[in-house]
Order: C-alpha cells, then structure tokens, then sequence
C-alpha cells in the first residue's frame, strides 16, 4: 500500500511539473507570435516526452542525487515515508503556484522538500554542505548565468544580422475603419454618437505589430531560416528539460526498488506530458508575454543560451532549474532591449525565494503525519 502510495506521489509531482514548466521551451515561440498556442504546446509536450525518454540513457547522476544519498544516512533513503514526504511537498508547492501563474523551478522545490524532510527526520545530522554545494549553488548562479549570456548572444547575433544586410521590417494595418463622431443639442442634454466610414492607414503599436526580417541568407528567405531554427531552439529546450528533470522525480522511485529505472521514466514522461496538455496555459502566458515584448530573433537567442546550458548541466549531473535559466534567458534579452517588466520580474523572484521554504514546511509536515500514523 505504501508504494503505490508512493508511486502516486510522484506520479502527482510529474503532473504538476509538467504543468508549470512543459511550456517554458515554447514560450517565446508562442509570445513572438511565430506559433500559436495550441501548436506550441503540442510541439512543447512532444520533445519533452522525448527528453523524458533520453534521460534513461543519459541522466543517471541527477536520479542518485535526487534520491537523497549523501545529504541523509541511507537507511532514510531506504523509507518510503520520506520518499513520499518530498514528492508530495514539492508538488503542492508547484501545484499552487501553477494555479496562481507563477512559472517556479521544480527542482526548487525538491530541493526544499529533500531540506525539510530530512532536517525533520535526522535534525542536525544532514548534510547541509552538500546541500549548498551540490544543489543551492547551480541553482542560484544559472539564471544569472543566463542572462549574461542571452545578452551577449543577443548582441552578437544583432551585429551578425546586420553585417549580413538583413533587415527588420515593422507591418502597417490598412483598411476601413469606423471613426466616431460625437454630436451635442443645444441644450447640451443630450449627446448624440454617429460613425462615419473612413480609409485609414496606421502603424501599430510594437506589442501588437508582427515585426519581421527582409533579406536572403545563403538563398533562403531570412524570415523564414529564423522561424525554422527558433522552432528547434523550442524544441530543444523543450527535450532539455525532459532530460534535466524526469531523473529528478524517477530518483524517489528506484531507490527502494519500488519501480526499475525504465518503466519509472516512462510513467513520469506521461505524466508530466497530461500536466502539460492540461494546466499549462497560465504559466505560459506569464513566461509568454508579461517579462518582456519579444520578436522571433530575440526568442530564438533565448531559448538556444537556455537548451545549451539545461543540456550541458544534465549531462554534467548539474541540478539546474530550467524555469531558472529560460527566465534569466528571456530576461537577458529584455535587458537588451530595455522593455523587461521590472514589476513581474520582481514578483517571479519572490516566488522563487518563496519556494524553498514552503516545499520544506509542506515535506516536513508530511513526513511526521507519516511517521505518527
């Protein structure tokens, strides 16, 4: 009973990951209007499965780490109380935080609820070295990373375009419209409001205007080379984050043998995918379009800084949060423009200081409701 117990925990946590984060690789595919949103979450959810399915082969360090081993004595790792305890912690805090649009790191929270549970459970004998070395460290210094790097990529990627003759080109809107016009009584009791037809030609504003690129590159049409390469940038962000963060979860699964590594990914990937399909849309909306205006050029230099730093810090057993480095991406790139939303960065950074604490308090409760039964 306690493993299935267990199993639906975590099934729980991949349900709420896959929620909160599945849309973060598409989101600037979606926020620059290259993709709509049904399409971008397809493609989202299809990659990450995807990642899901390569972690078996190329992410069993985060699996270890995440068990638990080394930041607790092994003979707790053995417990299912507290495997059940961390997996439940860290999915209440996403799940809430996916209800109110906050795009929060999932593995912030496990750490917080690792943190927790095992503080209630081993109290100073757990190993708050590692803790800060292992896990607090990469998470605290890759959105910074990211957002140094996307600036300079960014910059970069800007002279390039020019150098090769390739311009930006801003839509007109020309068509009919209704002006209206108001017509007062002599009494000025009553006021009267009429339209009128009238051709008009405006430029919209940034926010709502498509702006794209004109020129030839290597014979292919500029706009388009662009498109295609943001679409697999997306992509591979998306399968990033598959392969960075299904050992995660697997990791409470294996080490009591309550399920082996293959079948345990694949039941994560499919949950994960269901959250994303499901409860997706407000995360991705905040990450979409409230950081910062962006165009198909900025999107694509944030998500290929956020796919090569999330690939290379999975493939290294680095625990980096992808929600962590796709923000600071994107923020990167509205720093270069000057347009980030400095009040919604703001709120997402309180979120994030907020997320340790609360996955910690939720896990510990957790796991003495457990051990008192």
């Amino acid at each position: 009973m306690i493993l299935i117990l267990l199993f639906i925990a975590a099934c729980f946590l991949a349900y709420s990951n896959g929620a909160n984060d599945n849309f973060k690789g598409v989101a600037t595919l979606f926020g620059s209007g290259t993709l709509n949103y049904k399409k971008a979450i397809i493609w989202a959810t299809s990659t990450t499965f995807a990642g899901s399915v390569a972690a078996i082969f190329l992410a069993n360090t985060l699996v270890k780490n995440f068990s638990g081993k080394g930041l607790v004595p092994d003979s707790l790792i053995q417990s299912p109380e507290f495997a059940i305890s961390i997996a439940l912690g860290a999915a209440i805090t996403v799940f809430i935080a996916t209800k109110i649009g906050m795009p929060i790191s999932t593995t912030h929270s496990l750490v917080g609820a690792l943190f927790g549970s095992g503080v209630v459970a081993v109290g100073s004998s757990f190993n708050f070295e590692k803790l800060g070395g292992t896990f607090l460290m990469p998470l605290i210094v890759s959105p910074l990373m990211a957002a140094v790097v996307s600036f300079l990529a960014y910059l970069i990627f800007k002279k390039l375009r020019k150098t090769a003759g390739i311009t930006k080109e801003t839509c007109v809107c020309i068509g009919e419209e209704i002006i209206p016009v108001i017509r007062t009584t002599n009494s000025n009791e009553f006021i009267t409001v009429d339209g009128k037809n009238q051709n008009t030609l405006k430029v919209s504003s940034e926010l709502k205007c498509i702006e794209s690129y004109k020129g030839i590159f290597f014979g292919i049409n500029s706009q388009k080379l662009l498109d295609f390469a943001h679409y697999i940038s997306a992509g591979i962000v998306s399968f990033a984050r598959g392969l960075n963060d299904t050992p995660k979860i697997v990791g409470l699964l294996i080490v009591i043998n309550a399920m082996n590594i293959t079948w345990g990914m694949i039941a994560v990937a499919i949950a994960m995918a269901t959250g994303g399909l499901i409860n997706a849309k407000k995360v991705g909306e905040m990450m979409s379009k409230k950081i910062t205006p962006m165009n198909s050029g900025q999107g694509f230099t944030a998500n290929l800084v956020t796919g090569l730093l999330v690939t290379t810090a999975s493939v290294h057993g680095l625990p980096v949060s992808t929600t962590h480095v796709s923000v600071g991406s994107i923020f990167g790139i509205g720093t270069v423009t000057k347009k980030a939303d400095l009040k919604v960065i703001r709120n997402i950074l309180i979120s994030w200081l907020l997320t340790l604490p609360i996955a910690a308090i939720f896990s510990g409760i957790i796991y003495w409701i457990l051990m008192t039964i």
